[in-house]
């Protein structure tokens, strides 16, 4: 199929966790800044033109719990994707199947990386939550019926925004549904020297009913590297799943 290249970027704790207590040490937002110039920096190891995460992870990245300004008597919008006239050189493309995510701009910022929102929405999305979207400006594509359709969205993403590189980026339950769908290529770890050992916290790989298992998948080591700050870089390939 016709689709990016696609990479997993995470920063990890010793014990493998995304979140959790460990993000409000100082020694956390030090590896943070390694993790960001290694996809995102003036020098960066990859070249992405967009990442990519899940409904929660923008949730508490970007829109932080905010309701969607709809309007429920807005006109019927056309079917299909709206592709945002943008001068954009970097896309945020967020999986949002039901409409929930109360943006209020067309674009996010992180760190000295602005880039312009895609929402992935499945055909349950409302034609009030669209109009709001057309409204701020905010591309949208549709891919799927009640679930994410993997390969329809990776067609859209490279065949109507040029995206030719795309990461992964949390999440937990992302990062596995992709790496389960055959839809992921390469994994890359910076694990940080701190845990915290909770139970509770989300880890980097996640399964979730109705959407992954927990059938083994094979990685094959590329590159091990020391960092400043005592992280550890890794690159894998990802080989595909062991039955």
């Amino acid at each position: 199929m016709n689709r990016p290249y696609i990479f997993c970027h995470m920063i990890t704790s010793i014990d493998g966790k995304i979140d959790g207590t460990h993000k409000s040490i100082p020694e956390r937002g030090e590896n943070a800044f390694d993790f960001y110039q290694i996809a995102f920096g003036e020098n960066a190891y990859y070249q992405l033109d967009g990442w990519l995460s899940g409904r929660a992870t923008s949730e508490a990245a970007f829109t932080k719990g905010k309701v969607p300004n709809t309007d429920k008597n807005a006109a019927p919008v056309p079917e299909g994707d709206f592709v945002a006239k943008t001068d954009a050189t970097k896309y945020y493309v967020s999986i949002d199947s039901s409409g929930k995510l109360g943006w209020e701009t067309n674009n996010v910022q992180y760190r000295d990386t602005s880039a312009h929102i895609i929402e992935v929405l499945s055909e349950r999305a409302t034609n009030e939550y669209k109009a709001l979207l057309r409204r701020l400006n905010i591309s949208y594509i549709v891919a799927g019926k009640d679930s994410l359709d993997y390969e329809l969205l990776l067609e859209k993403l490279k065949n109507l925004f040029q995206i030719e590189t795309l990461m992964l980026g949390g999440g937990g339950v992302l990062n596995w549904s992709f790496i389960q769908a055959g839809f992921c290529d390469e994994l890359s770890m910076l694990i940080a020297p701190f845990a915290d050992g909770s139970a509770e916290t989300h880890a980097l790989f996640q399964t979730k009913e109705g959407i992954s298992e927990d059938i083994p998948v094979a990685f094959e080591l590329e590159h091990v590297e020391k960092r400043e700050n005592g992280a550890v870089w890794l690159r894998y390939k990802v080989k595909g799943k062991v039955e």
